[in-house]
């Protein structure tokens, strides 16, 4: 008891020290205090008085870290507001109420937040990184000749083009695309397979809902054709139940081209997607020739 009432007494003499603007030194020597120990524990919960604090470069941010602290914001948060440790920022907050978690309606939108402010300065990144590639591939193709165009048209068609079926053969040549660089370049394709462009006809093929007029029209430019090559548009019924993508401006349905009396073309085409995809072995190459061979 006697221990426990010159604890008492000590503490009682540390603690007016301290609010005289003591330093830890000064009180233990002033008291008689031999163990760090027992000047922690008489000083226990009484913070030195503010005109006592030395100057330090951070003591603006620990201000702002425990304003942002009130605010409602985590450690994370502070961390990457400030850019400090997150070891400064405990040191300095963790005195202040652990802030009330967050409603689920608040932490979605503080994550859809933070994605777009990493989009909005990784997305013009990856976007550059995406062009650079793209044009670099662009430089290595360069100019298609007339049997480049041919090749690459054959093998266009046989991925998106009308074949003959084991059971039935009608040897017709018919294509289909919402792309209009592909049309453009089947069209081309066509125009080195001699097909004069008087003898082909278009049809559109869209949903009932969308502007069939403008689409129309869409097409003529991408095509350049008369309007008299262009049958009347087949057009898609509307299910309710379905959402939609392919919806707004943006949207022109698909053309189809058909060539008129196309057999002999088709049978060339055949050929010639047969040949581009024969096995490199039975054609008695070794290996495909490498970027730096081409022209």
């Amino acid at each position: 008891m006697a221990d426990k009432a010159a604890f008492i007494q000590l503490r009682e003499q540390a603690i007016a020290l301290r609010r005289a603007g003591k330093s830890r030194r000064e009180i233990k020597e002033l008291l008689a205090i031999t163990s760090n120990w027992t000047l922690n524990e008489v000083l226990r919960g009484e913070p030195p008085q503010p005109w006592t604090w030395r100057p330090n470069a951070k003591d603006d941010l620990r201000a702002k870290a425990r304003d942002l602290r009130e605010q409602g914001l985590d450690y994370e948060e502070i961390v990457a507001e400030l850019g400090v440790s997150k070891s400064s920022v405990s040191l300095w907050v963790r005195d202040l109420p652990r802030p009330p978690g967050l409603s689920y309606e608040e932490s979605r939108k503080r994550s859809a937040d933070g994605v777009r402010r990493y989009w909005a300065v990784e997305g013009p990144i990856r976007e550059a990184e995406r062009k650079a590639i793209s044009a670099a591939a662009a430089a290595q193709i360069g100019q298609l000749n007339d049997r480049e165009i041919l090749i690459a048209g054959a093998i266009a068609y046989w991925c998106e083009g009308v074949k003959n079926k084991p059971y039935r053969r009608t040897d017709r040549v018919a294509f289909m695309n919402s792309d209009p660089g592909l049309i453009r370049f089947f069209l081309r394709f066509l125009e080195a397979a001699g097909v004069e462009r008087e003898g082909l006809v278009y049809r559109l093929q869209i949903h009932e809902t969308a502007d069939v007029e403008a689409a129309q029209r869409f097409w003529l430019d991408v095509t350049q054709a008369h309007p008299t090559q262009f049958r009347r548009p087949t057009l898609k019924r509307h299910n309710p139940k379905t959402v939609r993508k392919n919806t707004g401006g943006d949207y022109h349905g698909c053309l189809r081209i058909d060539v008129l009396r196309g057999s002999a073309l088709y049978r060339r085409i055949e050929g010639w997607a047969a040949a581009a995809m024969a096995d490199l072995e039975n054609s008695g190459q070794s290996a495909m020739p490498g970027p730096e061979t081409w022209v």
